[in-house]
């Protein structure tokens, strides 16, 4: 699975997404030198280079700059250009700080460089086609030439260069061409040169790099590597290898060498490394491939760890990321994959799948992995059980995340006996973690102990200078026993210790320290003498004096005077200890002092307070009081618990840095929705950025309390959009309020949030369309889509395009344009054009379009805006390609005439432009123009209206004449023509005169009839024609005459027929059929030889066959029988039109014979017609309908003879058309001659021949035929037939779904299956087949399912599967396939709640640990709290690390099964949560396991100490109760635990309890105890053990009264030894304290004599101030001797108060 996978992959960027085109995605164009910069060269007209910070990479710096290549330095913003200077030699160099924007070096170099790169932070390595140079861009040096390059490297590509880290070593990487036997394979060469040898080796390799490592025989030098890949292809076999060898090994010692298979699959074969990277962090060498490939290898061993294919493109360049252990890798679709070790999965991958455990614990090891636990410890304890103490050691220091650092480790090697002679495991291991670096808290407590027992303190002294111990209580604690109370001090103070620091202070009687580490130091001197004394000598002491004082009857001073005692010394512990103990009871009465104990802590000590509030003992305090000081002391929430007024609680609510989210949470839950609001506003008023996401949650909480509407006018008039953008996206999935949605997109906008602004204005459906357009607008985002969302859905593009112009956010108008909405670009232009954008942007958006854009809508747009010129490019380019749109020719047509270009030859010779509109837009311009495009389209309307208005009568009476047209002349001769006048003369005069053209004449004449200007026309054509004029033999005038005879006096037609003889015979003759003077025509046919037009008058106009069969019989002429032929075939006698057509020979209607005859039926004649025909000529068509003739007579043995002969029939369509009309066996005929076997296979299909249709199908191979085959096979029965034919069909996934529907509607399911069980073992078998097969399963045969499913399970749909199975319920295959398709979470609840049939506990734990959402965890909890109690356990523990365990047992304890769970909480006890320990603690009760119980309070702390005694103090088992006083000792309740201890009689505890307290008044009640109840032994162990709390007076007073002397004296001895010591001590240093001042004071003033020679006349000096060690506060001798609180004496010497010498006054 991708989980598991033991490299992580990502795309951290992908190039075009910020604006990078693809074009410039190449090895020549970008370069990345480090994790840190990629740098793009963009070329074209504007060059530029684009720089992406990886820190930021959406917002790439894009800088005008021209050159051939560019490199940003891999640590700062420096870049380094290369070009060419034309007519110079080689290449300029510069390089360029871009954050200082100046230039910082550079140099014409006179070769070419043909590759270069970084190989330093500082330094340049240049390639030229023959040597290597290096440059420093610090200082002014020039390129150093560093060594030639070796011929194998001549004509290659050079892809890399790199030098190792201490520059020592070089290599230079170059490809070639593949080998011709192999072409495909690309050809590694590498130069590895010595820069100390200055000798270079000529290697085969496509990638190397270099690096360092540390080898067992030399661990303290770093040696150099040498990594490289080579693919090579020799005497036919392919080697594929990955070297490592180290470089300058040591004189003596072997050097490294290693290498490993590279195993390329064989798609693959070709595929070559071109990059290596090696991770110093983890030691691991990546190998990148051209196609994408990943190989990883340990470095060290050259062990195989990974393979896989990170990208589907292929890679050109990579990156080292040292920062993550990886690399950085781009790919041509300009991906930027980041690919790193995945730290989780690494080490259980290389053990477990590569079962390589040396290997997995290495790399465990080295780069502090997780996952080697197992290893590690089963290492450890290999060598710990065979005696191998030091190597277990060094196993266990070296564990990563010290795995093996723990307690259970330091125990295993304290029960191992020292051996005699050797030293003690314990030792070794200390020894083994000390050399390799610092101790942890435990193990620094484990070896001080140790080192003390041993008397060797010393030790620790060196140590803590070294710094290899770790400060901790415990650590002080030792220390403090073992006499060095300032290193404890020291030790409490650097581990957070406050108590144990301020008990050090006051015990070395450092007040001033105490003071200071206190923060306060106030003090008074107007209280009682004693308690100031006890007070400052002893502070306990005082308070036990307090106490015993408050407990007598009628106490001698005020409780209230006791606590301000305390409190005017700052002594707020005391004093809380004090007013703690005399509270006890909560009486009223004591109100006051309960008001003062919490004032007190909450001003010095808010957590006291807090915790005495917790334990919730006192009642009668003064709550406002409390709650203003609450307030004071940061603790707000209990603030708010306390005040009950807004104003309080708004003051106190804004301070939510100091407050828990949760416990806030839930006290807005308290208030109701009028407080609330008011609250929330007052956090947003107070601090916005702090408290909006507390106030966003509150939101969230109350939604339905708080009333959505009111909380988004809270968030909006506090105009945070934030807040608004996070509530609403929890909100508007649920809500239909177009407000709402509104609210979201503006927040989102004002937030940033432009991906989800896009996703809600594309997918929403209820905000409010013309608002939100404006907003977006007027919000004016950096991205345009959420407004082309908008704007495309509700047709605003007119604004969207004027918005997007005046942005000069050109490039997504050309995105919408050509990309979402072809069909708005007309409107685009139309906007565009009035925003006055440029005509080239313009022009450019309409070609980029082309053909897509429509052409009307685009010129209504452009010519409304009267700029159709622009258009003119492209109006050429559609016509270019062959446009006959008339919507382009019209506009280029208005162009022209606008531009005068001609437009008479345009007008006249353009054949596809609009008359009529293009006339009309010429009118206003040239009258003249607009005749001749009315002209050309016969636009006679618009012509007339035309030449009327502008008084053109001479151009329209021309047109009328030449246009003949009858209505024309019948609409401007009619009488209210108020222009008939003139037309009229201007015909006669002009028109007429000037034509030449009868039939022109003819219809003027006609016109002038219908006008009722015949008679006068008649007359005039007489006088010219009929009389002896010059115009007599005029042929055109006695056409006309004739023909205006024929058409207004039929009865001198004939006279005029006889008369004259220079007339045009048939044009007249037809004149007179057409007005039906058939006699006169066929006279007029007869006069002149027309003998066809003669019998076609008879047969066409007087339908008299008789008469024309007797006519055609006398001329006896092939056209005469023709003609007869044809009217006698328009008249349905088919027969005798053949008859004719074959008499006449003529084939000219042979077309419509074929049609007749198949009309008539006439099958068998037109056969002898065809075969006439077919003898004057070889036409398709005839030879076509022969073969169909044949077909229709059932000429089955003269049809196959005619196809077989040369003939040009086509045989497909004859075969279709007999196929269509049943003639399957001549079909069949044609279709095999053909050959055409889909067609073959359709005629036996019908004919019933399945297995030679299944013959045919095979060999059309078309879809269509197999589809018809097999349905016709299944609809016969014919399964195995039909199965042959469906596996061609589902091959083709397109045709998979209708054959499965096929065979489904006809309830063949069985037959079904197999077909798909068949075609998923086809070598083209796809995932449709597999899923089709599978879908089959769960409706039919769900026993074969959840197999299929197992066994192609990577070939399936999964998605479609899951929906079939959702709906089939087969709920344990649904499991199987969400596992499959990473849907853990989906998987998981599907066996919650299908847990009968769905379930499976191993699965179910494999799946919960990779779920994703955490509420399933805790659904998983409650199901199997449910179903399965006696695994519940098993399930924790593998979501120990995922689930919150406060939460489980807050689960549990609700539902009351915390027993069940109790192994898994004892496995999280670790993590020393409250509610966990106490739960456990709970269960140790119940259970009465007393030492489980000391040892998890003892292990874990973080629990309700006070409330588990108080439980434990009443429990029936003495254990329980010893525990009880254990818990009241830990909380310093130190006469309670006596008490409980007493109770018990376990006087051992109670005297170990009371030497704890430190408190000398409960150590001497104790001794008194033992005395009244006659315990002499533990009267005496008492002494020993509170040797240092009892007063040797008391002790002898006690001892001699009860008669216990004997007893006593072992501590009276002791007592006097020590007191001896201590004052033979004190006054050995008081002597040498006193020479040392002597000695000070005498060099003193020897320097001042020396320096002020005029001493004698300056005053005496002060009196200097006090040293250390002189008698005063805290000075020797201490109580009772001379100095104590003054100079004056002891206890009672003066002076006392105020004194000039000594006590408070000179302090």
């Amino acid at each position: 699975m991708a989980a598991a996978a033991p490299i992580a992959l990502r795309e951290a960027l992908l190039l075009p997404n910020i604006g990078v085109n693809q074009q410039f995605i190449s090895f020549t164009n970008v370069t990345m030198e480090s994790d840190k910069f990629i740098c793009i060269r963009e070329t074209g007209a504007n060059n530029s280079v684009v720089i992406v910070d990886m820190a930021s990479p959406t917002t790439p710096m894009r800088r005008p700059i021209t050159a051939e290549s560019a490199l940003m330095n891999p640590a700062s913003k420096v870049i380094a250009l290369k070009a060419t200077v034309p007519a110079v030699a080689g290449d300029s160099l510069q390089i360029f700080n871009l954050e200082l924007k100046s230039k910082m070096k550079s140099f014409q170099i006179t070769q070419p460089v043909v590759f270069w790169k970084w190989i330093t932070p500082s330094k340049l390595g240049l390639v030229t086609a023959t040597s290597v140079y290096h440059w420093d861009m610090n200082g002014a040096s020039d390129p150093e030439k560093v060594f030639d390059r070796t011929a194998n490297l001549e004509g290659t590509q050079i892809i890399n260069y790199r030098v190792d880290p201490q520059e020592k070593w070089c290599v230079l990487v170059g490809i070639a061409p593949g080998a011709p036997e192999r072409p495909a394979l690309v050809k590694g060469f590498m130069q590895l040169y010595s820069v100390e040898q200055k000798r270079s080796q000529a290697l085969e390799a496509h990638a190397a790099a270099f690096s360092t490592i540390k080898r067992p025989q030399n661990p303290g030098v770093e040696s150099i590597v040498i990594s490289f890949a080579q693919k090579t292809f020799a005497n036919g076999q392919l080697t594929s290898k990955l070297h490592v060898i180290e470089l300058g090994a040591p004189a003596g010692q072997a050097p490294l060498k290693k290498n490993a298979e590279l195993f390329f699959p064989a798609e693959f074969a070709d595929d070559f490394p071109v990059a290596m990277q090696i991770s110093d962090k983890y030691g691991l060498v990546y190998v990148i491939t051209k196609l994408g490939l990943l190989f990883v290898y340990d470095l060290e061993t050259a062990t195989a760890v990974y393979r896989n294919r990170i990208s589907p493109d292929p890679i050109f360049l990579t990156a080292p990321a040292p920062g993550i252990g990886g690399f950085y890798a781009i790919n041509r679709r300009g991906q930027v994959l980041a690919a790193t070790v995945n730290e989780q999965t690494m080490v259980p991958f290389v053990s477990q799948q590569l079962n390589n455990l040396e290997l997995a614990l290495s790399l465990a090891k080295r780069g502090n992995l997780p996952g080697a636990e197992a290893l590690v410890g089963q290492n450890f304890d290999r060598l710990f059980a065979s005696g191998q103490f030091k190597e277990a050691a060094e196993a266990a220091a070296e564990s990563p995340q010290g795995a093996l650092r723990t307690r259970e480790t330091i125990e295993k090697f304290k029960r191992v006996p020292p051996q005699p002679g050797q030293t003690s495991p314990l030792l070794v291991y200390f020894g083994t973690l000390l050399t390799r670096g610092k101790l942890n808290a435990f193990e620094s407590v484990e070896l001080s102990q140790l080192v003390i027992s041993q008397n060797k303190k010393h030790l620790l002294d060196n140590w803590f200078k070294e710094d290899k111990l770790e400060p901790s209580e415990q650590l002080g604690d030792l220390l403090r026993q073992a006499g060095d109370a300032d290193a404890a001090l020291k030790c409490y103070k650097a581990s957070g210790a406050t108590t144990k620091v301020i008990e050090g202070l006051a015990g070395k009687g450092d007040f001033n320290e105490l003071m200071a580490y206190s923060g306060q130091a106030g003090y008074k001197p107007d209280y009682l003498y004693l308690m100031q004394r006890l007070m400052m000598d002893n502070p306990e002491a005082a308070v036990n004096l307090a106490k015993m004082i408050a407990k007598q009857p009628g106490p001698p001073m005020d409780l209230n005077t006791l606590a301000d005692l305390f409190l005017q010394r700052n002594a707020v512990r005391e004093a809380t200890a004090f007013l703690l103990d005399v509270l006890q009871e909560n009486k009223p009465e004591h109100d006051k002092l309960q008001t003062k104990l919490l004032e007190i802590n909450l001003v010095t000590n808010p957590q006291v307070a807090d915790a005495i509030l917790a334990n919730g003992t006192l009642t009668h305090y003064d709550r406002p009081r409390i709650a203003q000081l609450c307030e004071k002391a940061g603790l707000y929430m209990r603030a708010l618990q306390h005040y009950t007024d807004l104003v309080d609680i708004k003051r106190v609510i804004v301070n939510t840095h100091a407050i828990d989210p949760q416990s806030l949470v839930e006290f807005y839950g308290s208030l109701s929705a009028e407080w609330a609001l008011d609250c929330l506003q007052e956090l947003l008023k107070s601090n916005m950025q702090q408290n909006l996401q507390l106030v966003v949650q509150v939101a969230k909480e109350y939604t339905e309390q708080l009333g959505a509407g009111k909380i988004i006018e809270l968030l909006e008039n506090n105009k945070t959009y934030h807040g608004l953008y996070y509530y609403l996206g929890s909100y508007i999935a649920f809500s239909e309020d177009p407000e709402v949605h509104f609210k979201y997109i503006e927040a989102a906008a004002k937030t940033g949030q432009l991906k989800e602004v896009e996703r809600v204005t594309r997918e929403s459906n209820f905000y409010p369309a013309e608002r939100t357009k404006q907003f977006l607008m007027e919000a004016k985002l950096p991205d345009a889509r959420p407004l082309i969302n908008v704007c495309d859905r509700f047709d605003m593009v007119g604004d969207l395009t004027h918005y997007l112009y005046t942005n000069n956010m050109l490039r997504y108008i050309e995105g919408y344009v050509q990309k979402v909405n072809p069909g708005k670009a007309p409107q685009v232009v139309g906007a565009l054009l009035d925003s006055e954008a440029s005509d080239e942007f313009v022009n450019n958006l309409i070609l980029s379009v082309r053909s897509l854009i429509p052409v009307e809508q685009l010129c209504a747009e452009v010519e409304q805006r009267n700029r159709l010129k622009l258009l003119n490019p492209f109006l050429e380019h559609l016509v270019s390609e062959g446009s006959h749109d008339p919507h382009v020719h019209n506009a280029l047509g208005k162009i022209i005439i606008d531009s005068n270009n001609n437009p008479e030859h345009f007008l006249t010779t353009n054949p596809y432009y609009d008359s009529l509109v293009v006339g009309k837009y010429s009118e206003k311009r040239d009258p003249n123009l607009a005749c001749v495009a009315y002209k050309r389209g016969n636009c006679d309307d618009a012509l007339v209206d035309c030449t009327n208005r502008h008084s053109l009568f001479k151009v329209q009476a021309r047109y009328i004449v030449e246009r003949m047209d009858s209505d024309l002349w019948n609409k401007v001769l009619e009488e209210d023509n108020q222009f008939r006048r003139q037309l009229i003369d201007q015909v006669n005069s002009t028109a007429l005169p000037e034509s030449r053209n009868p039939e022109q004449v003819s219809v003027a004449v006609k016109a002038f009839m219908l006008a009722g200007l015949q008679g006068e026309l008649i007359e005039l054509l007489e006088k010219i024609v009929l009389q002896n004029s010059s115009f007599s033999n005029n042929h055109n005038l006695q056409n006309l005459l004739i023909i205006t005879a024929i058409k207004a006096d039929k009865s001198r037609v004939k006279d005029y027929i006889n008369r004259l003889d220079n007339f045009d015979g048939p044009a007249v003759g037809e004149i007179a059929v057409g007005y039906e003077m058939f006699e006169e025509a066929f006279e007029i046919y007869k006069k002149f030889g027309l003998k066809s037009q003669a019998i076609r008058v008879l047969l066409d106009h007087q339908g008299d066959l008789d008469r024309a069969f007797e006519y055609a019989g006398k001329v006896d002429e092939p056209a005469v029988w023709s003609e007869l032929g044809h009217a006698q075939l328009d008249h349905g006698l088919v027969a005798e039109a053949i008859a004719s057509y074959l008499r006449s020979n003529d084939t000219s209607r042979s077309l419509d014979v074929i049609e007749r005859s198949k009309e008539a039926g006439s099958y068998e004649d037109l056969v002898k017609y065809l075969i006439m025909v077919r003898k004057k000529a070889k036409d398709s068509k005839v030879d076509t309908e022969l073969v169909y003739a044949y077909a229709k007579t059932k000429q089955l043995g003269p049809l196959e003879e005619f196809i077989s002969s040369p003939n040009q029939a086509n045989l497909q369509s004859v075969g279709d058309r007999i196929f269509d009309e049943g003639l399957y066996e001549a079909a069949r005929i044609l279709f095999a001659h053909i050959p055409n076997y889909g067609r073959l296979a359709s005629c036996l299909v019908r004919l019933h021949q399945f297995q030679p249709a299944v013959e045919a199908a095979r060999k059309a191979n078309s879809p269509r035929t197999w589809k018809e085959v097999c349905y016709a096979c299944v609809d016969e029965n014919e399964f195995r037939l039909a199965q042959l034919c469906g596996l061609n069909i589902i091959i083709n996934a397109d045709d998979l779904e209708e054959v499965s529907q096929f065979y489904q509607q006809r309830g063949f399911f069985d037959e079904l299956i197999a077909l798909m069980e068949s075609g998923i073992g086809l070598e083209r078998a796809h995932m449709g087949i597999f899923t089709e097969l599978g879908i089959l399963y769960a409706k039919y045969k769900v026993e074969k399912l959840m197999e299929h499913l197992k066994l192609f399970s990577t070939r399936i749909n999964i998605p479609r599967l899951i929906r079939v199975c959702e709906e089939f319920h087969h709920w344990k295959e649904l499991v199987f396939l969400y596992v499959q398709y990473d849907e853990y979470d989906n998987a998981a609840m599907v066996m919650m709640n299908h847990s009968p049939v769905a379930w499976e506990h191993v699965l179910f734990k494999d799946v919960a640990v990779k779920v994703s959402s955490v509420e399933v965890y805790y659904k998983a909890i409650s199901f199997y709290l449910e179903e399965h109690p006696d695994l519940l356990n098993d399930l924790l523990k593998v979501l120990e690390a995922r689930i919150d365990h406060s939460r489980v047992v807050s689960i549990l304890r609700k539902a009351d099964h915390l027993p069940l769970i109790k192994d898994y909480l004892i496995a999280v006890q670790k993590g020393n949560l409250a509610a966990v320990n106490d739960a456990v603690n709970e269960l140790l009760i119940e259970e009465e396991d007393f030492k489980g119980l000391r040892d998890s309070i003892t292990t874990y702390d973080n629990f309700d100490q006070l409330s588990l005694a108080a439980q434990l103090e009443k429990h029936e088992l003495m254990e329980f109760r010893r525990i009880s006083a254990f818990i009241y000792k830990k909380a310093l309740r130190w006469r309670k635990a006596v008490a409980l201890a007493k109770q018990d009689k376990l006087y051992k505890d109670a005297m170990e309890t009371a030497a704890q307290s430190a408190d000398p008044e409960i150590a001497e009640e104790l001794l008194h105890y033992f005395v009244d109840n006659n315990e002499r032994e533990c009267f005496a162990a008492s002494l020993y053990t509170c040797y240092d709390l009892i007063k040797p007076d008391v002790a002898m007073e006690v001892a001699w009264q009860n008669g216990l002397m004997d007893l006593a004296m072992p501590f009276m001895i002791q007592f006097m030894k020590d007191y001896v010591g201590k004052v033979d001590t004190l006054m050995a240093d008081r002597k040498d304290n006193m020479e040392e001042r002597k000695e000070s004071e005498s060099k003193q003033k020897e320097q001042q004599a020396q320096s002020n020679a005029y001493l004698n006349l300056m005053p005496l000096a002060l009196p200097a101030p006090p040293v250390a060690g002189d008698p005063g506060f805290g000075g020797a001798p201490a109580y009772g001797g001379a100095g104590g609180f003054g100079n004056g004496g002891s206890f009672g010497g003066a002076p006392a108060y105020g004194g000039q010498q000594g006590g408070y006054g000179q302090f």
